[in-house]
């Protein structure tokens, strides 16, 4: 594994760009039969973060770092390839984020995944809610030193 990438998409070339879509893409849309709108409009904005590692045949886990209205940065689309899961990446990708980001995280965590954000400290912060027929569970973590 090389080391964790963080960029603006300012600073993406079109060819990792393309690259980070299909991992999301594979992951979500085809994997978990989710057909929803990937492109949503956010990659862009000046202050979301592309967060991902790779190996020799490009990104193996990725996750988006969005600023909310309120200040709070949400954590999403954590995707990790069927092939490179259970060695850590995603956790090591959040480590990243904990470490580089101040204030309030939240995210959206698929139910069966909240024991593994929870151990992350990661606190639930409202019900179970469908979204794109899969349940999630709306979680918050205080960064350290907030």
């Amino acid at each position: 594994m090389t080391a964790i990438h963080d960029h603006r998409f300012r600073d993406l070339d079109p060819t990792t760009f393309h690259d980070l879509l299909k991992l999301r893409i594979d992951v979500f849309v085809v994997e978990q039969e989710c057909p929803y709108a990937e492109l949503d409009g956010r990659d862009t904005e000046p202050g979301t973060r592309h967060v991902w590692l790779d190996d020799t045949s490009g990104p193996v886990a990725y996750l988006r770092v969005l600023i909310e209205l309120d200040g709070s940065h949400r954590i999403g689309r954590v995707a990790t390839l069927a092939a490179a899961r259970g060695n850590g990446l995603a956790g090591g990708l959040l480590d990243h984020v904990h470490a580089t980001t101040p204030g309030r995280l939240v995210l959206d965590a698929q139910t069966h995944l909240v024991p593994w954000y929870t151990s992350l400290g990661y606190l639930p912060t409202g019900g179970e809610f469908l979204e794109d027929g899969i349940a999630h569970v709306p979680m918050a973590r205080q960064a350290a030193g907030d």
